[in-house]
């Protein structure tokens, strides 16, 4: 490049954040003396050339929102649960919409540096209190109880046309399996009626026992209840709170939450029995479940 008056041009090259800029200044007469330098700078912004370099943030963005995006479809199809799921979708296509916005360039340019500092702290803040949220699921994930309660409370969950829930059947079946090694501990079935659901809950929990072989003078009905809390303050009512030994049961996801309520709702002798989850559904139930323990925990079941 050349001057005015056919003289070089001092050229600098550099590279400020991502972005190739060209300075050039020279020197140019215009009979009074020489321009100042800072009126004579010229700044050109230059596209990249050749294969551009991948974002690693983007990149991970992108392959988290596929893969949220893709367990969605797989839980839709598969046909378990509630329509909670759902938010897999709408995560996957936040994710790749971040990707997407990360690999523009200088996007971060333009946000000013106190707001990518808040958005950051609130992200590891949220990621802190998820992170123990789910440490303290886990840890009642293998929650066994001992032999001889005197009160079995299973909790219950979606009564479909043919049947129970997978969710419901395998909390069933651990407690027919508890109840026939233990033929002095009697069980409170409890679950009301679901929109969606031809029966109660409990009546079909009650019916499914029977068949396995449980006495009906061994098994009490609560079905009035619509949530877990509800489940526990209602069985509270068929035993001594203070004195009976209990064993509540439910799936292994859940069982933090249960016993925390049952605590808080003066079950002094309390145990919990999981039964386990349904394979593949581990990422989902434990996002649900976040959310159910933080609910409970701010309206003051926990």
């Amino acid at each position: 490049m050349k001057g005015p008056n056919g003289t070089p041009s001092p050229i600098w090259l550099h590279k400020n954040h991502g972005r190739y800029i060209l300075m050039h200044n020279w020197l140019k007469r215009n009979g009074q003396g020489l321009v100042p330098a800072h009126r004579s700078r010229r700044v050109i912004h230059l596209d990249k050339r050749g294969r551009r370099q991948h974002s690693v943030p983007a990149l991970c963005c992108e392959v988290l929102g596929g893969l949220c995006i893709v367990y969605c479809l797989g839980i839709g199809m598969a046909g378990f649960g509630t329509y909670f799921f759902l938010i897999w979708g709408f995560m996957g296509v936040a994710f790749i919409g971040t990707g997407a916005l990360l690999r523009r360039e200088g996007i971060l340019d333009f946000i000013p540096g106190w707001a990518r500092r808040l958005v950051l702290g609130i992200l590891f803040l949220g990621l802190f209190l998820f992170g123990m949220v789910e440490g303290l699921i886990l840890s009642q994930y293998n929650a066994q109880a001992r032999d001889g309660a005197d009160y079995l409370i299973v909790l219950g969950a979606q009564w479909k046309s043919t049947g129970p829930s997978e969710v419901l059947r395998r909390r069933l079946d651990k407690a027919a399996d508890y109840l026939s090694r233990n033929p002095g501990t009697k069980v409170i079935v409890s679950g009301g009626q679901g929109g969606n659901e031809a029966i109660t809950e409990a009546s079909g929990m009650r019916a499914y026992l029977m068949d396995a072989g449980i006495d009906e003078s061994r098994i009490l009905l609560e079905d009035k209840s619509e949530n877990t809390y509800e489940n526990l303050v209602f069985s509270g009512a068929f035993l001594d709170r203070g004195t009976d030994n209990v064993v509540v049961v439910t799936n292994n996801f859940h069982m933090f939450r249960a016993l925390g309520i049952a605590r808080k709702q003066g079950y002094t002798h309390v145990e919990g029995l999981a039964a386990k989850s349904v394979l593949g559904m581990g990422p989902n139930n434990l996002l649900r479940e976040f959310f159910g323990v933080v609910k409970d925990f701010f309206v003051g079941h926990l």
